[in-house]
C-alpha cells in the first residue's frame, strides 16, 4: 500500500474526519504487523517457484503432503486477510489525519483503479516473465484490494457503524452461497465454456478461469473473488477508530476482539456445521488431525478462515503496542512502511532466484517463463528443490530486499510528492 494507506502522515487537508493527536503520527504496531505478514508472503511465492512438489500436488492435501510442507503453505494464509484488513485501517487513519471525505473518496477510487491496472500489467509480468496475450489477467490480492477500495469510497459516506455492519454481514453470511454455486471452472478446450453469468459469479465468489470469448481467446484467471474481501476492508476501516483511543484502553480492546475471534473460530470449527465448506476429519495421526482442524478455505476466504487469521492478527497488534523497538522489530517495520514497493520486488526476486538456481543445477527453466495454464496442463518434470532450499532462498531474498526497502522508506519519510502515495 501507499503511505496514505499504511499510516504515513499526509499533507494537511481540510475538513478532518476524526481529528485526534494519535492520528498525526505513524503507528509502529500496524507497520510491524504488516511487515511481518509481508515477509511471510514471500515464503509462499518462493515455494511456488522452487519446491519440487509445487506443481505436482496441493500442499494442503493430506494424502500427499508432509507436516513441514503443509505448515510452509498454511502460515502464509495470514498474509492476505491481514493485508486487506489493514488497508482498510490505513484508509481510516488517512482520513483521520485531516483529509475530507471527498478527498478520501477521490483517493480511494484513483488508488483502487491504479492497483487493478498494476495487477493486470506489472504484477502479471513479474509472476510469469511472459507477455503471451493468451493470459489476459491473473487476478490476485492486488486486484481485490483495488476493487475493495473503490467500493470503500462509497461506504465511507455511511455512518461508521453501518460500514462495520455491512462488512461483518458480508463476512458472516457469504458462506450461504457455497452450496448455491456449482460452476465448472474452465481448464481447457474440452471443458464447457462458462457463460456470462458464471463469469460474473467467478469474479464475485468462486475461484476459476474463463476465456473472454471462445477458446483459445485470452483467459482470465480469478484467484481472488471479491466477496468477502470488500467486507474485510470495510471492517478494517471501522477498526481504525480504535486507534483514536488512548493506548491502554486500545490495548485491552484489541485483546478482547482478537481473543473473541479466536474463541469463535475454535467453537464454530468444532461444531463444523457452518462457516467453511471444507470439513475437518480425524486423520492418520494426532498432528494431521490438528492440521485438518485448521485447514480452512481461502478461495474465497470462509468465515472461519477469516476468524482464524484476523483474530491472531489483532492480538499481535495488542502485543506490538509497546513503544520500544529492538533491531528485529525495526527490521519488520521497514517492510511494513513500504508494502506495495516490497510486494512488487518480492515477486521479481523470488522469480529470479528460481531461475538462477534452476540454471545452476541444470534443471528445467522454460516453465518459469510460461503461463499458469501451461504449468498445470503440462507440468515440468525434474524441476524444483527440497523444502530447505525454499526456506534458505526465501530468507536470502528478504535480506536482499531490506536495503532497498529501507532506502525507499526513507524517501517516503522525507518527501511528500503526490506520486509517492501510489507506490
Amino acid at each position: 500500500m501507499s503511505d496514505a494507506l499504511t499510516s504515513d502522515s499526509p499533507p494537511p487537508g481540510t475538513g478532518p474526519l476524526h481529528p485526534d493527536p494519535v492520528s498525526k503520527r505513524r503507528i509502529d504496531s500496524i507497520d510491524l504487523l504488516r511487515g511481518v505478514v509481508m515477509v511471510i508472503m514471500m515464503l509462499d511465492h518462493t515455494r511456488d517457484y522452487l519446491h519440487s512438489g509445487a506443481l505436482l500436488f496441493d500442499p494442503l492435501d493430506f494424502s500427499k503432503t508432509t507436516t513441514a510442507v503443509f505448515l510452509t503453505r498454511w502460515i502464509t494464509h495470514y498474509c492476505a486477510p491481514i493485508f486487506v484488513f489493514l488497508a482498510g485501517t490505513g484508509a481510516f487513519l488517512y482520513g483521520a489525519r485531516g483529509k475530507s471525505k471527498g478527498e478520501l473518496t477521490r483517493f480511494l477510487i484513483t488508488r483502487g483503479i491504479w492497483l487493478i491496472f498494476i495487477e493486470v500489467t506489472v504484477v502479471r509480468l513479474l509472476i510469469i516473465f511472459n507477455l503471451d496475450p493468451s493470459m489476459l489477467a491473473f487476478l490476485q490480492v492486488i486486484w481485490v484490494i483495488g476493487v475493495s477500495m473503490v467500493c470503500l469510497a462509497g461506504l465511507i459516506h455511511l455512518p461508521l457503524k453501518v460500514t462495520a455492519g455491512f462488512g461483518l454481514l458480508m463476512i458472516a453470511l457469504h458462506n450461504l452461497l457455497d452450496t448455491r454455486l456449482n460452476i465448472v471452472p474452465f481448464t481447457g478446450p474440452n471443458n464447457p465454456l462458462p457463460g456470462f453469468k458464471d463469469q460474473i459469479l467467478m469474479l464475485l465468489h468462486q475461484q476459476g478461469a474463463f476465456p473472454i470469448h471462445g477458446f483459445p481467446s485470452p483467459i482470465v484467471f480469478v484467484a481472488y473473488p471479491v466477496i468477502p474481501w470488500i467486507g474485510v476492508m470495510a471492517v478494517g476501516y471501522a477498526f481504525g477508530a480504535i486507534y483514536l483511543m488512548d493506548s491502554e484502553r486500545r490495548r485491552k480492546l484489541l485483546l478482547y476482539l482478537g481473543g473473541t475471534c479466536v474463541m469463535l473460530f475454535c467453537l464454530m470449527r468444532a461444531w463444523d456445521v457452518y462457516g467453511d465448506p471444507r470439513h475437518w476429519h480425524r486423520q492418520k495421526n494426532a498432528i494431521f488431525t490438528i492440521l485438518s482442524f485448521v485447514n480452512t478455505t481461502k478461495y474465497p476466504p470462509s468465515l472461519l478462515f477469516l476468524l482464524m487469521t484476523i483474530g491472531p492478527g489483532i492480538i499481535a497488534l495488542a502485543c506490538f503496542e509497546t513503544e520500544r523497538r529492538g533491531a528485529i522489530g525495526r527490521f519488520f517495520v521497514t517492510f511494513g512502511r513500504v508494502p506495495f514497493f516490497y510486494y512488487l520486488l518480492q515477486w521479481f526476486t523470488a522469480h529470479v532466484i528460481a531461475i538462477v538456481l534452476h540454471v545452476a543445477f541444470h534443471k528445467p527453466v522454460r516453465w518459469l517463463f510460461q503461463t499458469p495454464l501451461e504449468w498445470f496442463t503440462n507440468p515440468p518434470t525434474g524441476n524444483g528443490f527440497p523444502l530447505w532450499v525454499v526456506w534458505l532462498s526465501w530468507i536470502s531474498g528478504v535480506l536482499l530486499l531490506y536495503p532497498l526497502c529501507r532506502w525507499f522508506a526513507g524517501v517516503k519519510a522525507r518527501r511528500r510528492d503526490w506520486w509517492l502515495s501510489y507506490l
